[in-house]
């Protein structure tokens, strides 16, 4: 699969979240996915605190839960924004495929899966589809886009 456009990407990017400058060697950029969970919180705060550009990856949700990252989301025009988020899901290979070649990360993160058990044990299909599977989809993401 080939890598996509980045001019396409605009469209995936959290209300038209600015993608900062492209990685260099010394340069550390972080994707997170599941981002908006416990784990994913701690890890955001310890990776900024460390000086890393941070990308999240949020579902789309009627109900938008950012309690747990709210501390750390800057306004994207603010000089010095480190903390970038991204609609994506794990069920989707298009949308990683569009942000990890747009962010081109040099490290990524993996935290995301179904954390309501109800729903996992109602839904093991889709849950298997996400949390198995999607793992798969964003190593595809990782080879297109020709990170190491």
């Amino acid at each position: 699969m080939a890598p996509i456009d980045p001019s396409v990407a605009a469209e995936n990017t959290y209300v038209d979240t600015p993608i900062l400058d492209t990685p260099t060697p010394k340069r550390k950029v972080a994707l997170v996915t599941g981002i908006t969970g416990q784990d994913g919180s701690y890890l955001a705060e310890l990776l900024l605190e460390k000086g890393y550009e941070v990308h999240g990856v949020v579902r789309r949700s009627s109900s938008f839960n950012t309690g747990r990252i709210d501390h750390l989301y800057k306004d994207r025009h603010d000089r010095g924004v480190k903390l970038l988020l991204h609609y994506g899901d794990l069920c989707d290979a298009k949308s990683l495929i569009t942000i990890i070649s747009t962010v081109r990360p040099t490290e990524v993160y993996n935290l995301g899966a179904m954390s309501h058990v109800k729903v996992s044990f109602d839904k093991p299909q889709y849950t298997a589809d996400c949390d198995g599977v999607g793992v798969l989809r964003i190593l595809d993401a990782i080879r297109d886009a020709g990170l190491e």
